[in-house]
């Protein structure tokens, strides 16, 4: 065996460290993997050459690489959401009517109708005759560059981010789907095409069978079994071997098998091991095979082939041009525009489609050179220009809204010492004499009574928290349960029933119905006791220089950050994570997940800063 393959391996681990070494972040790794292949290859050194382990470890790149782009599509993004409760229905009929999914959809759609004209155009003036092959290439996207840059400027969590990142679902996964019936009909297969549905059913048959495994079998792995890898790339072999065998490509068996494991929901751990195959050993030689096999002199030896590339790549730019109008619904004239050079890039499904045509006598090897060149152009172009022209609005965290039903001193005095910058706080109340004490010193409002229509009415339950501090504990717990049922998501109430049995049911019931409950004899007792047992406690408590705070994680950007790697990780302390419902011990190798609930105390502003970026409602 020649030196061939230690010299792509050796390639493979020094082009992303000279990368991150001199802090070249505006050329994607695949595109310098490309690159670094073409002046390996015959292009220039000529230092590598093709045998059969490179043929075999390219082919299991490009497996790997559709598999975990199938992977990446965020199905949730292609729910439709049904309000459960009135408050929820309330709120959807007031939000802005910007469904990324419509979006997406219709200027993918306009996307299409372009790039079919371009494939006539060029067919008409015999710049490339396959008008079918054309077109499919042209509206292809690389998702896998568009995620990365989505996830960099922490844009996956919002609207707009989604619909781009949509975008980028559609355009690889129709282009695959018309690449695969193209070939099919192109290479005389078409009379087998119905064969096809077989892979998807086989799909859908392991998706059902299997639904539950990760759950089940993934609890038996081990390091010696590894399961979760062995159930992994058992579905990825059925499948391949099953569109191969059916005269589909194996790309589109290797995206359904990303698509059925995506669909398991396999753990955190299970993903980046494949992550860590894929990026980590199989996907750089595809990348850097494919500029290998490039022929740069001979391309640019015919003048034919000189006026293609220029015009390839405008083709590819024109296509994905219309969905600015759209993009324009999700955001700035000039974050629209800078989305739509994102959603330019396109390589993926180009290197695996002029394989494909090459095979089927198509393309010949300077045209199928030129649409490469043109679509790595594209993934240097597209995201230069996305972060030239990318502009995050200022992050406006929006401010909790807290009512506070039943007014004392205490009620008082909380609704003021709580951050004017984090929460808008109004207390309402029914007795006429406890408005007149507090109407000059507190947001306080009169109802005419704390009847739950009257509520429901004035708008009292359209809130983020509710507090109900009245003096009525039977009053209070009827309202808790109205106001959890009409939708609001923290219901805060007091009780303090003279009789221990009727108050004991009463909390079974509010504990079910996940409603926090308080007694102010208990609470009291209960931080003597602490402060008595434990001094630094009473000091948190009642410090205003270090308060004790709650952080809900909303931001996609740092779902699977550790908690040392949190901005101002050096300033706060994180007690507890709550994660659906369970407390999480905030250890070293602890990473968040969305929608977690973090328990932390710090000084105010540092504080104030790290919610900015975990809690960021910013659309």
């Amino acid at each position: 065996m020649d030196l061939s393959l230690v010299i792509v391996s050796l390639a493979a681990f020094l082009t992303p460290t000279l990368l991150a070494r001199f802090k070249v972040t505006l050329i994607p790794s695949t595109v310098a993997e490309i690159i670094v292949g073409v002046l390996l290859g015959k292009s220039c050194l000529n230092l590598v050459h093709i045998n059969s382990v490179l043929d075999t470890l390219s082919t299991l790149g490009t497996i790997m690489l559709l598999f975990l782009s199938g992977m990446e599509i965020d199905f949730s993004l292609f729910k439709h959401h049904q309000p459960t409760t009135m408050l929820a229905a309330k709120k959807a009929k007031t939000a802005p009517q910007k469904s990324p999914l419509k979006i997406a959809s219709l200027a993918y759609a306009l996307t299409l109708v372009v790039s079919i004209a371009l494939g006539v155009i060029f067919a008409v003036t015999g710049l490339f005759s396959d008008l079918f092959f054309s077109s499919i290439i042209f509206a292809t996207v690389s998702l896998g560059v568009m995620i990365s840059i989505l996830k960099e400027n922490e844009l996956l969590g919002r609207p707009y981010g989604q619909g781009l990142l949509l975008f980028g679902v559609f355009g690889e996964i129709i282009p695959l789907l018309c690449l695969t019936i193209y070939s099919a009909l192109k290479s005389g297969n078409g009379a087998t095409l119905w064969l096809l549905s077989l892979v998807f059913l086989a799909a859908a048959y392991l998706l059902m069978r299997f639904r539950n495994f990760f759950n089940i079998f993934g609890k038996l792995t081990k390091e010696t079994t590894q399961l979760d890898m062995r159930f992994a790339f058992l579905i990825i072999i059925i499948l391949v071997v099953l569109a191969v065998s059916v005269g589909a490509e194996n790309i589109l068996g290797a995206f359904l098998a990303g698509i059925v494991v995506k669909l398991l929901e396999p753990e955190k751990v299970t993903q980046e091991k494949l992550n860590a195959i894929g990026y980590g050993f199989l996907i750089p030689f595809f990348f850097i095979l494919t500029g290998v096999k490039l022929d740069l002199r001979e391309l640019l030896s015919s003048k034919s082939t000189l006026i293609l590339i220029p015009l390839l790549l405008l083709a590819f730019l024109i296509a994905k041009l219309p969905a600015y109008f759209y993009f324009k619904q999700l955001a700035t004239k000039r974050n629209a525009l800078a989305g739509t050079f994102l959603v330019e890039t396109t390589m993926t499904l180009v290197i695996s489609g002029v394989a494909i045509a090459q095979n089927i006598h198509v393309v010949n090897s300077q045209q199928g050179g030129a649409f490469i060149l043109a679509a790595v152009i594209t993934c240097l172009l597209g995201p230069l220009l996305f972060k030239k022209l990318y502009q995050p609005a200022a992050d406006k965290v929006a401010k909790t809204q807290v009512h506070i039903i039943g007014t004392a001193m205490a009620s008082v005095e909380t609704a003021k010492q709580l951050p004017s910058d984090w929460y808008e706080v109004q207390l309402y109340t029914a007795r006429q004499q406890v408005y007149d004490s507090f109407k000059h010193t507190a947001p306080i409002n009169l109802l005419d009574s704390l009847a739950v229509k009257e509520l429901i009415e004035q708008g009292i339950f359209d809130t983020d928290i509710l507090v109900i501090a009245d003096l009525n504990a039977k009053q209070n717990y009827q309202l808790a349960i109205a106001a959890k049922k009409y939708g609001v998501e923290r219901v805060i109430v007091r009780l303090s029933d003279p009789d221990p049995d009727e108050t004991g049911e009463m909390e079974q019931k509010l504990a079910t119905l996940d409603i926090e409950y308080f007694n102010t004899f208990n609470t009291s007792v209960s931080v003597f006791k602490a402060a008595i047992i434990a001094p630094e406690i009473l000091d948190l408590i009642t410090s205003t220089n270090s308060d004790l705070f709650e952080i809900k994680v909303t931001n996609a950007a740092y779902d699977e950050t550790l908690i040392t790697d949190l901005p101002e990780a050096d300033d706060i302390v994180i007690s507890r994570i709550i994660r659906q419902g369970k407390l999480v011990l905030p250890q070293d190798d602890v990473r968040l997940e969305t929608d977690d609930r973090l328990i932390l105390t710090g000084p105010r502003k540092a504080v104030s800063r790290l919610r900015q970026r975990l809690d960021n409602q910013n659309e």
